[in-house]
């Protein structure tokens, strides 16, 4: 079985390696970006089956770069996983409204992760 691509998109250096470290564990190759800017330029020629993306980041966040993914040739119907330590009423509705497929708040429950992964790519 080939790996599963995941991108991963958060401008805080400790989450990467905490998403990286979890998910190459259980055999996720993992691609990250630490702004969204750069990881629109990437995603256009990189293939991935999946997108974890921090919806509080300076310059480009992730309400905004959501819609920006969703206009790729060919990304168009990748799961994107919304995740935010700002755990806040109403915080799910605004980030499907933006174009994401799920949602997870910080910190991350592994399990769950794992379960919304397993749900969207298979």
């Amino acid at each position: 079985m080939s790996e599963k691509k995941v991108i991963i998109i958060d401008d805080d250096t400790r989450n990467i390696f905490a998403l990286t470290a979890t998910l190459r564990s259980r055999k996720y190759e993992c691609q990250s970006y630490y702004d969204a800017r750069e990881a629109l330029k990437a995603l256009h020629d990189t293939p991935c089956d999946i997108v974890l993306i921090d919806m509080m980041m300076p310059e480009l966040d992730g309400y905004e770069a959501i819609p920006k993914i969703r206009q790729i040739k060919g990304k168009e119907h990748i799961p994107i996983i919304a995740v935010t330590a700002q755990a806040m009423m109403g915080d799910k509705e605004k980030c499907i409204a933006a174009g994401a497929n799920d949602y997870i708040s910080k910190p991350i429950d592994v399990d769950k992760l794992l379960s919304i992964l397993n749900e969207y790519i298979k």
